[in-house]
């Protein structure tokens, strides 16, 4: 059996999605995972479909990037399909790890993604760093913080920290935050 997983990073990405449903169809997937959720998240379609994975079948994916964050967990993705007697399929690749040069040409593509990706953060830090450094970047502004008059004040007329949170829209702890710093 021909099963496929797809996967987009948001909600956002519809289209992506809709498209690697359509690519996994057209390769012959009589089953297809899905799930719109970051790699770093909890993947429970993804789960769900090495779980109903039986020994002979294929696992396809359209991209690397929608199976695997990093080298490491490919290597536990592929082991755990492997164990079951599972080959994998990466479309986009033209990979099959049925045969020697397919798992060869994974672990290289793989360790290359990794790469990519940590070349990518690197320059993105360092593009923060010029911006911070050019005054151009300043962050996320505390939102809690230019509350703090108006909590003191509400403090002040005998409202509770409970009572302020829910009239500031803020949480007790900030409340709280912004209290301890009077003291």
């Amino acid at each position: 059996m021909l099963i496929g997983y797809r996967r987009s990073s948001t909600s956002d990405q519809v289209a992506g999605y809709q498209a690697q449903e359509a690519k996994l169809l057209a390769t012959g997937c009589t089953r297809i995972f899905g799930e719109m959720t970051s790699s770093v998240a909890q993947r429970d379609q993804l789960e769900a479909a090495i779980s109903f994975a039986r020994d002979g079948d294929c696992f396809a994916v359209c991209d690397l990037s929608r199976l695997a964050r990093s080298i490491t967990d490919l290597c536990a993705i592929t082991e755990r399909l492997a164990a079951k007697g599972v080959t994998l399929k990466i479309l986009s690749l033209n990979l099959d790890t049925s045969t020697a040069t397919g798992k060869l040409m994974l672990n290289l593509m793989g360790s290359l993604g990794q790469f990519e990706r940590e070349i990518m953060l690197e320059r993105q830090r360092d593009g923060i760093a010029k911006a911070k450094a050019d005054g151009k970047y300043v962050g996320r502004q505390p939102t809690a913080q230019r509350l703090a008059p108006k909590v003191r004040e509400l403090r002040t007329s005998g409202l509770g920290a409970s009572q302020i949170a829910a009239r500031l829209c803020m949480s007790r702890s900030s409340v709280y935050r912004i209290l301890s710093e009077v003291a």
